[in-house]
């Protein structure tokens, strides 16, 4: 399988024809429409299937690339180059995280003959920067929240710093039919309504849409502003209020969509910045720690 990484190998062909290829599979992949992005092993495999159904249900091209920290490239401070050394005693090294993922994805690769044409991009060293050179362009970002240290730290760039769409992978087994029906967490906040315009492509795709309004005002607001926005986005859905009573936010949302057999959960994640949400940040906590089917979110 020709399957260049764009770091390059010494096993690959010579280096000025591996540039080519390199540079021809990095162009590929930020021109996607969704990323496969994949900094731990034990998620790739879990994220290629998700990104793959995302990117056939809007006719659209998926790419798929690893993304890893690597001590030798990074220009850091003393401190961190240390701790990701450290890191190896568990994890492997950064040229091992990366031979685990490209194992997992050349066996996705294998199960279906339409998967052959589909290459794998390959980024290390400051993970920051690779995240933005992998995902600047891309509209939807298939990334798991969990996992090793690359995964947590690339979720965060991929969210606070990319301010990118990101479709987080449910715990253990992905059950199919992504967009079967989508439960949307809405508040008439921007961070929510950026999440919906964002998604409005997936949204027009999905079998059926239902707008949950958590705890509405008495002049319902929530419901009002959320009819509004499908009727602007050009969306058919149910907008449904129910009340939280004695459970948390999180715990009503997830309830209703286990209830109405939600396949995916589309929310504005983080209301606040990052620092304030370590304070104060509950619901998409919960959510993305308490939740067992895919998660589409925004900051």
């Amino acid at each position: 399988m020709n399957n260049a990484l764009s770091n390059g190998n010494p096993q690959e062909p010579p280096q000025q024809a591996g540039v080519i290829v390199a540079e021809h599979i990095r162009d590929v992949t930020v021109h996607a429409e969704v990323l496969a992005l994949l900094p731990d092993p034990a998620t790739a495999r879990l994220c290629l299937d998700i990104a793959e159904y995302a990117a056939g249900a809007i006719d659209g091209t998926m790419a798929a690339a690893h993304v890893g920290a690597d001590p030798e490239k990074m220009i850091a401070a003393a401190e961190e180059i240390d701790l990701q050394m450290l890191r190896e005693h568990d994890e492997g090294s950064p040229r091992e995280r990366l031979e685990r993922v490209t194992r997992a994805f050349e066996d996705w690769k294998q199960e279906r003959p339409g998967r052959m044409s589909l290459l794998l991009d390959d980024c290390r060293g400051d993970l920051d920067r690779c995240v933005t050179t992998e995902c600047h362009e891309t509209a939807l970002v298939v990334a798991p929240c969990h996992g090793n240290m690359d995964a947590r730290d690339a979720f965060h760039d991929i969210l606070f710093n990319e301010h990118k769409l990101v479709l987080v992978p449910p715990p253990g087994q992905y059950a199919g039919n992504l967009l079967g029906h989508v439960v949307i967490g809405w508040k008439p906040h921007d961070h929510a309504q950026r999440a919906v315009v964002a998604a409005r492509r997936w949204l027009t795709a999905a079998d059926r849409v239902t707008v949950l309004c958590v705890n509405d005002k008495p002049d319902g607001s929530y419901q009002f502003t959320a009819r509004e926005l499908l009727k602007q986005l050009g969306l058919d859905g149910d907008v449904i209020a129910v009340n939280s009573g004695n459970r948390s936010v999180g715990e009503t949302i997830l309830d209703f969509a286990k209830a109405e057999k939600a396949t995916c959960l589309l929310i504005g994640a983080f209301k606040h910045g990052y620092f304030l949400e370590l304070l104060l940040g509950r619901v998409t906590r919960y959510l993305l720690s308490h939740a067992t089917l895919p998660m589409m979110i925004k900051h």
